[in-house]
């Protein structure tokens, strides 16, 4: 089966930015979905005009005849969330690819995290999830390409690499890029 190329993972554009241009009187829902069913509910999303966020990542593996295959893979396993309706809501579950409907009850907060894991998959090339993330310092980002964004996060040191880790409240997961110890600044 051929590896397909990266698909949009995020519906429309301007979903993260401006949530009422969208739907006036959406609510967002995190879908938890049947395994292995993230991409395929997103492009059932998008043919029925549905706006949604599954942050995808690429994922490196080497064949057994020693080729270097890239695929793209959900960086928060099972979870694909869903702006809409009730209406949108239902179809979203009339779908076949949904487990379970996780209502969001700060979805501000929902909103602000997944804008940041947003701009960290667009700035940074080894976005991985943080799963359990180590506590550590608190800081923010005065240099580089992120600076304008006025990011924070929590420092993790791995493997002699410097990590800025921003947590998803809602799902208790987080997300990491290597930075250099230089761009920020402590707390």
């Amino acid at each position: 089966m051929p590896i397909l190329k990266k698909e949009p993972d995020l519906f429309p554009e301007e979903l993260l930015e401006n949530t009422s241009a969208v739907s006036p009187d959406g609510e967002w829902y995190a879908m938890y979905t049947l395994s292995r069913r993230e991409k395929d509910l997103m492009r059932r999303l998008r043919g029925q005009n549905i706006a949604h966020y599954g942050p995808m990542v690429p994922n490196r593996t080497r064949s057994p005849q020693g080729r270097i295959r890239t695929s793209f893979v959900p960086l928060f396993a099972g979870y694909v969330f869903v702006f809409g309706t009730e209406e949108d809501r239902y179809n979203t579950v009339a779908t076949g690819c949904i487990s379970k409907c996780i209502e969001v009850n700060d979805a501000d907060q929902l909103v602000t995290d997944l804008r940041k894991v947003s701009l960290l998959g667009q700035y940074g090339e080894d976005l991985k999830a943080e799963v359990r993330p180590v506590v550590g310092q608190r800081v923010r980002i005065v240099r580089g390409p992120l600076k304008e964004r006025e990011l924070t996060g929590t420092i993790t040191k791995v493997k002699s690499q410097h990590r800025l880790t921003i947590m998803v409240n809602f799902l208790q997961q987080g997300a990491s890029i290597t930075i250099d110890e230089a761009d920020i600044e402590l707390l």
